[in-house]
């Protein structure tokens, strides 16, 4: 056909090149245009060409069909790398003698009823489980707020189910529920705990009630309470999003979560074959939105700011 057709390649080239993706110095160029779409531009100006052909001759140019993935994270901070090296180095130093350290966030959000879970899951053939046409969600089940803490030398995390709103409260009342059920079991001799969360959400950085809420839980189990905080925009860097949540979404996938329980025991019931166990319990306590924490509540902390990036990086120690 290029051999009948000398302009052929070129002018395929032309329509492909102003869309282009990727770099323009790698082995493989890719382009959103389809190949019918190619074909029939290309035959409006005279080339005698199908969409089969197209489609060969795009391959033999190295391009491919491919579909969007998340890896921009925006701009990034001037100290984000060194940030990420002080977490790993205050993770080491906690480890090494063997106090506690733990990733905590909040899953995703999910409605409860019978509603499309994406995924897929072995069934009779010809019936699927039917589920509601539209997401609107049910006003008595709501949704499902899981809030996560991970603990890196066990392998182990427990999640709570929360259904009223995911607030600093109940992220640091999730954390309480962990130590007093698992951590300090596990740690009977710990005096100090570390926390990576990220920097944004119920236990932001710039969260103010998260600070009050873990100073009661400091004053509580008399532990000193660590926080390392990651820099904005990368929260996938959060070791509890790799360890333990994605294996959760993939547990329940293409299943309804139709209660309650449902959501807890899917959530309960996920493991890998590293041996990743997962405690899981529903919550049914509320927490109201809009709690106005005051000056005198944050100059009461008897919190330590570390000198490089005080605002990410800080210790609450129980008060007498």
């Amino acid at each position: 056909m290029v051999e009948h057709d000398p302009g052929l390649l070129k002018a395929l080239e032309a329509f492909v090149d102003p869309v282009t993706r990727g770099d323009p110095m790698g082995p493989l160029h890719w382009t959103c245009k389809s190949a019918a779409r190619l074909a029939m531009a290309l035959q409006t100006q005279g080339h005698a060409v199908s969409e089969r052909s197209v489609h060969r001759l795009l391959h033999d140019l190295g391009y491919s069909l491919q579909s969007n993935r998340k890896t921009l994270e925006g701009s990034h901070h001037p100290d984000r790398d060194a940030q990420f090296q002080h977490i790993n180095q205050r993770v080491q130093v906690f480890q090494g003698q063997r106090q506690p350290v733990v990733s905590v966030d909040t899953k995703k959000k999910e409605l409860i009823g019978q509603f499309r879970n994406g995924g897929q899951e072995w069934a009779p053939k010809g019936q699927p489980e039917p589920v509601e046409v539209h997401d609107f969600p049910d006003k008595e089940l709501g949704k499902a707020i899981p809030y996560g803490v991970y603990d890196m030398a066990t392998n182990t995390g427990w999640v709570s189910v929360g259904v009223d709103h995911d607030t600093a409260e109940f992220a640091v009342e999730t954390i309480r529920r962990w130590w007093y059920h698992m951590g300090r079991t596990v740690y009977p001799r710990a005096q100090r705990l570390l926390i990576t969360a990220d920097g944004g959400g119920s236990n932001g950085s710039r969260n103010r009630l998260w600070k009050v809420e873990l100073q009661k839980l400091t004053d509580d189990i008399r532990l000193r309470i660590a926080v390392c905080h990651f820099p904005p925009g990368t929260s996938k860097w959060n070791k509890i999003e790799h360890r333990m949540f994605c294996h959760i979404t993939e547990n329940w996938r293409g299943r309804p979560l139709v209660s309650r329980e449902v959501v807890v025991n899917l959530i309960g019931h996920t493991t890998t074959r590293t041996g990743l166990e997962i405690h899981s319990e529903f919550n049914e306590n509320s927490y109201p939105t809009g709690r106005e924490v005051t000056d005198q509540q944050m100059e009461s902390l008897s919190i330590k700011r570390d000198k490089f990036h005080g605002e990410w990086n800080y210790t609450l120690v129980p008060r007498s």
